[in-house]
């Protein structure tokens, strides 16, 4: 994931800005922080509803929980903005 963004914004101080902290929160693994928690989250749910799953279907589960919530964000950020 260590890849700057490409926002086709061109050059500029924002830019550059935006770049520097977008590769540092990148070295940070904070995406493979937020990964564990939701995973963290989706195992106690699973576990006090008492439901089994395969590994692929955790994952699977686990890959659209967290979009969501990652969506619900964006939004939340775009109305605050």
């Amino acid at each position: 994931m260590n890849n700057p963004p490409d926002h086709g914004q061109g050059s500029g101080p924002y830019v550059d800005l935006l770049n520097r902290i977008t590769r540092h929160v990148q070295q940070r693994n904070i995406d493979r922080q937020i990964l564990e928690v939701v995973g963290a989250a989706l195992k106690d749910e699973l576990g006090k509803e008492d439901i089994i799953l395969t590994q692929s279907e955790r994952a699977r589960l686990l890959r659209q929980v967290t979009r969501a919530v990652l969506e619900e964000m964006l939004a939340d950020f775009d109305q605050a903005g």
